[in-house]
This record gives structure tokens, C-alpha cells and sequence, in this order.
């Protein structure tokens, strides 16, 4: 597994129940409301800086999300697809990177076929059963409560680059 995740060039995941909890939060008026993680949100820009790739690939199209995506500075952020293992194969081939350098965090079964193309199949606690046993690795912390950062850190610290990014964080060298 170790040599697996040292490949890992992309983290795609998916939106609801992975950076967010999964529920539709609607107001009066019916505006839905999403709700985010900040460790999440630090963890992306943790990658950001180890040179990890980002990509944000939703079944769901919302303002909420696309508000979040943009604050968090990911620029390649795809909206509305439900099969996403089409898109997966045209990034692999813009990009130029195998899809066993890619790693795919998921919750639910939209996410299976995507997964099944990705070298690091990952998913979340509270994913479905079927998702759970495509992935190679199951974060400990639910979706939207941190199971990003966790997915992260996993991967930053096995390609031993997390322990840098602390010391540069620690002495705000960054």
C-alpha cells in the first residue's frame, strides 16, 4: 500500500457526504445551505502546497459549493456529473498521469465506478456498504467532519511530505 500511495500525483473527491455531512439544509425561502469543515479546508491548502492535486467532481450543482471551491483557491471544480468516470479518464489524459497516480475519496454509489479506474480507492466512515469494499482505505471521521484532512494527511504523510509541511507551518515559513 505504501508504494501505491507514494504514486499519488491527483485527489479527486467528491462533494456531498464527503466534504460536506450529506444534508440539504434548506431555509424559508428554499435556498439550500451546505455546511464545511475548516480542517477540511486547511488540509486543501496543505495539498496545495505539497503539490498535490485537487479536483472536485459533483453530482449536485449549487452556489454554496461553488462559493467554497473558490475560497479554497481549487481551480479544476466540475459540477453536475453523475458519471464521473468519464470525466476521470479525460483528466488522466489532459494531465498525462496514469490512473493509478489518482486517488478518488467517495461516499456513495455514484462514487463506485470512479473508484474501481483510480489506483487509491478511498472512502469515508459513513459510506455505503458497496463503497466501502471497492476502497483500499476508510478514514476514521465521517464526511463533513473532517475525513478530507484525514484523507490528506494520509496520503502528505506516507509520501513524507506532512512532517515538512508542519516544521514549515510551526516556524510560519510558508
Amino acid at each position: 500500500m505504501k508504494e501505491l500511495v507514494k504514486k499519488i500525483k491527483i485527489l479527486i473527491s467528491d462533494v456531498d457526504g464527503v466534504l460536506t455531512d450529506g444534508g440539504l439544509y434548506y431555509n424559508d425561502e428554499g435556498k439550500v445551505f451546505k455546511k464545511f469543515n475548516v480542517q477540511d479546508g486547511l488540509g486543501i491548502k496543505l495539498a496545495q502546497m505539497a503539490g498535490l492535486d485537487l479536483v472536485i467532481i459533483t453530482g449536485l450543482k449549487s452556489e454554496a459549493v461553488k462559493a467554497r471551491i473558490k475560497q479554497l483557491g481549487i481551480t479544476e471544480y466540475y459540477e453536475g456529473f453523475l458519471k464521473k468516470d468519464h470525466l476521470i479518464r479525460k483528466i488522466s489524459k489532459e494531465k498525462n498521469i496514469k490512473l493509478e497516480e489518482m486517488a478518488y475519496l467517495g461516499d456513495d454509489w455514484v462514487d463506485g465506478p470512479p473508484m474501481k479506474l483510480v489506483g487509491l480507492p478511498m472512502a469515508v466512515k459513513n459510506s455505503q456498504p458497496e463503497i466501502k469494499k471497492i476502497a483500499k482505505w476508510i478514514s476514521q471521521k465521517k464526511g463533513g467532519d473532517g475525513a478530507l484532512r484525514e484523507a490528506i494527511n494520509f496520503i502528505l504523510s506516507t509520501q513524507g511530505k506532512l512532517e515538512q509541511l508542519w516544521e514549515k507551518w510551526l516556524n510560519q515559513k510558508f
